[in-house]
């Protein structure tokens, strides 16, 4: 029975979407290779993004928490995606470095580059 739904579950979180999008893409008249990158970008996106924004929580792993021991409390913030660990003088320290912010601007800049440059090439093809 827990196969069954993790195996629904998949399918609504994942598959759902990107079929989704695949196929108002392919009404659009999008070249697929650029649906492809909109699809990756799109998700990597997404996993970046959560990934910025759980990192201090300490749910699963306690003693993974960068804010776990130091006597603060994790804070989250959901866009632009990053943690924080609250300290007990109020400053609040962020706890993902430059580089996975950059991943993430990287990626979400990317798939939206790619969805306008997929709408022009959408209106050429059909013209």
């Amino acid at each position: 029975m827990k196969a069954l739904i993790l195996l629904s579950a998949a399918f609504v979180v994942f598959v759902m979407p990107t079929t989704l999008v695949w196929l108002l893409g392919r009404r659009a008249r999008f070249p697929g290779w650029m649906l492809i990158v909109i699809l990756l970008t799109g998700w990597l996106t997404v996993f970046a993004g959560g990934f910025l924004s759980q990192r201090a929580q300490p749910q699963l792993f306690p003693d993974t928490s960068p804010c776990y021991g130091i006597r603060a409390a994790p804070v989250s913030q959901y866009f632009p995606p990053d943690s924080f660990c609250l300290h007990a003088d109020g400053e609040l320290r962020t706890v993902n470095g430059p580089d996975a912010r950059l991943v993430f601007w990287t990626a979400a800049n990317t798939t939206l580059a790619m969805v306008i440059a997929a709408a022009f090439a959408g209106r050429r093809r059909r013209t």
